[in-house]
Parts: C-alpha cells; sequence; structure tokens
C-alpha cells in the first residue's frame, strides 16, 4: 500500500476512537482515553500495567498503534479492557 491509498483510507478513521467487537458480538467504539493491560514488559511498560491509550494510529502496513505517554506501540502487547 503506498502513502496515497493509505491517505484515502485513514479519511475514514479517527486518532480519537477505536471500534471493536465486544464479548457479546457487538459492535463498539471506544473513545480515548481506554484503558488497556500490558500484556508483556514493552518499552517503559510493565506486564499487567493498567494504562490509557491516548491515540490510535496506523502503520503503512496497517498495524494498529496506540500511543501511550507519547510513545507508540503496536497493538498486540495489549489487553483491551471494556466496562
Amino acid at each position: 500500500m503506498n502513502k496515497k491509498e493509505l491517505a484515502d483510507l485513514l479519511k475514514y478513521s479517527h486518532p480519537k476512537k477505536l471500534y471493536v467487537v465486544d464479548w457479546q458480538n457487538s459492535l463498539i467504539v471506544l473513545k480515548c482515553p481506554f484503558k488497556a493491560k500490558v500484556k508483556k514488559d514493552i518499552g517503559s511498560l510493565k506486564a499487567k500495567e493498567i494504562i490509557e491509550v491516548d491515540e490510535v494510529k496506523v502503520t503503512l502496513e496497517l498495524i494498529t498503534v496506540f500511543v501511550v505517554n507519547n510513545e507508540a506501540y503496536y497493538y498486540y502487547h495489549f489487553e483491551i479492557l471494556v466496562d
């Protein structure tokens, strides 16, 4: 995917919202900041720590990235906590 295609795709996204399917198979929108639990130590974050995701971004390879304390981490390092 080139940068123009990515820009076209990102017209439909928002850095402060994340759409997820919950355990009841319902589509919900999480607004930043939302809570997540760190799966294992990564960067300055410790395993099982509860953090707040400030923004949601995407890489050129379409991998979701969470911004936490101005540092970017791939989504798969976290378990999203839904009330």
